[in-house]
């Protein structure tokens, strides 16, 4: 522990567990050089310094997000690399070429409500926010903002499950469009399995034990989900039907993908579908004429020329509906089918009761029904017992009037079983 003054200035250089840090102490007064220098060890053994790349925190936001994902990039997976890329695109828009160590809590707060006018949900803002944290953390500088942060609420909405009519129009109008082929075979796939959308894309026909009857879901979002999934009828018809498919374009190596990636009419099995948001987006935003009953897109007029009715107030009531509730709708089914919870957990790929208790919507019928067998009122009245109240004489003490004498009993049911014994049994 030393301190040097350079010029007018207090510079401090000391080690902690062997690690070098020096640094300008910013003032000319000994006494508060001394001060600073002893915060800076306390700071330096709490972790909260860094030593190993001084300079960081000194670097432009823009530089720092790149030297920042690159040192990412082995500990995230390649979806999760791709999400973080584009979670640093509007900070580096906000910050540009504002260093890390001059942003302030109050920096961070305009940054929250420049996305929030933006009409961007509390989800996306507290996760862009994440990796501003992340970016100060490893500049040893989230220690002076963090505390003034709190985050967003987010909305509880986990999804929803279809009732029977949204099912039956989801189904009829996938059928509607040929563009929508591959929306609908992964949406049917995702009702009969619980898969998620992200495990759909990567299935692979060697996943797929045709004898069996079995799809292995080795990719998934968490450990937890590389689980075996049984196919139903429906689903292995469907499974056989992409396999006739993948024939037509010499897909059904046991490496090329079973949804593989399609650009401009060609077909290249050995990479996958990347998403089905445009053709879902299309699909669940479809509505009918109420004149003609022309099934279509919104728009402001019918597009049936003899029809030509104002369409511009109806809405379908899909609208909204995302990829992902399809496997909330599948886990909902597998609740109310009155199957174990270590079933469903299996078959979904859950980790815990609770994620369980989050993902199963039971609807309102089933909790009806449920309810029905409740009642304040006694068992025996129900039963068609007496009227007497519930208490220790009328339900409790029971009537010896009511039972049979030990004589009747032993004649009806014999000494040796349930029934009188035969003349054979007898000899």
């Amino acid at each position: 522990m030393a301190l040097i003054k350079r010029g007018k200035t207090w510079h401090t250089h000391f080690f902690v567990d062997g690690q070098r840090f020096r640094q300008s102490l910013e003032t000319s007064d000994w006494r508060k050089a001394q001060a600073k220098e002893k915060e800076l060890i306390t700071q330096a053994t709490e972790g909260k310094l860094n030593s190993s790349r001084p300079g960081f925190a000194k670097l432009a936001f823009a530089e720092a997000g790149d030297d920042y994902f690159d040192g990412r990039k082995l500990e995230l997976g390649k979806s999760s690399q791709s999400k973080e890329r584009q979670l640093l695109i509007k900070p580096r828009e906000f910050f540009r070429e504002k260093s890390l160590s001059k942003i302030t809590p109050e920096d961070v707060l305009r940054f929250r409500e420049w996305r929030s006018k933006t009409r961007v949900g509390p989800a996306i803002i507290n996760m862009e926010v994440g990796v501003i944290r992340r970016m100060l953390k490893r500049a040893k500088r989230w220690h002076l903002v963090g505390g003034d942060l709190r985050p967003l609420k987010e909305p509880r909405s986990i999804g929803r499950a279809l009732t029977y009519d949204e099912k039956l129009r989801l189904l009829r109008t996938a059928g509607w469009n040929e563009d929508w082929q591959r929306a609908q075979a992964a949406m049917s796939l995702a009702l009969c399995t619980t898969m998620r959308g992200c495990e759909i894309k990567r299935l692979q026909w060697r996943d797929i034990d045709f004898l069996n009857r079995v799809i292995l879901v080795r990719i998934s979002k968490t450990e937890a989900g590389q689980r075996f999934i049984p196919m139903n009828d429906e689903a292995y018809e469907l499974v056989v039907r992409l396999r006739e498919r993948a024939k037509t374009f010499s897909g059904i190596e046991p490496q090329h993908f079973v949804f593989p990636a399609c650009q401009n009419g060609h077909v290249d099995p050995t990479r996958n579908q990347h998403s089905f948001r445009t053709a879902w987006r299309n699909l669940t935003r479809a509505i009918s004429c109420p004149a003609c009953g022309k099934l279509q897109g919104p728009g402001e007029t019918c597009t049936n020329r003899k029809c030509r009715a104002p369409i511009q107030d109806i809405k379908s009531p899909l609208a909204g509906l995302r990829f992902h509730d399809l496997r909330h709708h599948a886990i909902t089914e597998l609740a109310e089918s009155q199957v174990s919870d270590q079933t469903i957990m299996a078959i979904a790929g859950h980790v815990s009761q609770k994620m369980l208790a989050r993902y199963s919507h039971v609807r309102t019928e089933a909790r009806r029904q449920a309810v029905s067998a409740l009642s304040a009122k006694p068992i025996a009245r129900r039963l068609g017992g007496s009227n007497g109240g519930y208490d220790t004489n009328n339900d409790t003490t029971h009537d010896p009037r009511g039972i049979p004498a030990p004589e009747v009993i032993e004649k009806m049911v014999g000494p040796c079983g349930f029934e009188p014994q035969t003349s054979t049994v007898s000899r």
